[in-house]
C-alpha cells in the first residue's frame, strides 16, 4: 500500500461512520460509533503531521499543507467539544454535523488538490515508505488504545510541519 491509498482508505472508513451514526438509534451504538469516529480521526491526523505532511512538503504543496494542519485545528476542537458531551446532549447531533462538514470538506481538498501533486512528486517507492511509516505509528496509537484522549491538548495551535 502507498501513502495516498492508505489514507483514502481511511477517508472512506470514517464517511462509513457518519452513515452509521446518523441512522443509529440507540444511545449505545451512537456511543460506541462516535468512540470509533474519534479515534479514526485522531490517528488519521496523527499519521498525516508526523509522516505524511513533513514527507511531502514542497513548494507546490506548502500552502495546501499549511491550510490541512490549520482544518486538523479546528476538527479537533470541535471534536474535543464532543468528547465532552454525551451523545443525548440536545447540542451533540448539531456538532457531530459541524465535524463532519469540517472532515468533508478536508477530504475534498486533499483527494482533488494535494494528493494528485504528491502522485507526481514522489515515486512509488517514497509513497510505500511513507505508508511504512504511517502504518507503523498508527498500530502503536492503536495498541496504546483510546486515540482520541490526545486531542484536547492539541487543540491551541496548529500542528507544525
Amino acid at each position: 500500500m502507498n501513502a495516498i491509498d492508505l489514507l483514502k482508505a481511511q477517508h472512506r472508513k470514517v464517511e462509513g461512520l457518519f452513515s452509521k451514526i446518523h441512522k443509529a438509534k440507540d444511545a449505545k451504538k451512537k456511543e460506541g460509533l462516535f468512540v470509533e469516529i474519534a479515534d479514526s480521526l485522531a490517528i488519521h491526523a496523527t499519521i498525516e503531521e508526523h509522516h505524511f505532511y513533513p514527507g511531502v512538503k514542497a513548494k507546490s504543496t506548502e500552502g495546501l499543507l499549511l491550510e490541512s494542519v490549520e482544518e486538523h485545528l479546528a476538527m479537533k476542537r470541535v471534536l474535543s467539544d464532543l468528547l465532552d458531551l454525551d451523545v443525548q446532549d440536545e447540542t451533540f447531533d448539531a456538532k457531530l454535523k459541524v465535524l463532519q462538514d469540517l472532515v468533508e470538506h478536508h477530504v475534498e481538498e486533499e483527494e482533488d488538490d494535494l494528493f494528485p501533486k504528491v502522485a507526481k512528486s514522489l515515486d512509488k517507492d517514497q509513497l510505500a515508505e511513507l505508508a511504512e511509516a504511517m502504518e507503523s505509528e498508527q498500530a502503536e496509537l492503536e495498541e496504546r488504545g483510546n486515540p482520541r484522549d490526545a486531542v484536547p491538548a492539541e487543540t491551541e495551535r496548529a500542528a507544525t510541519i
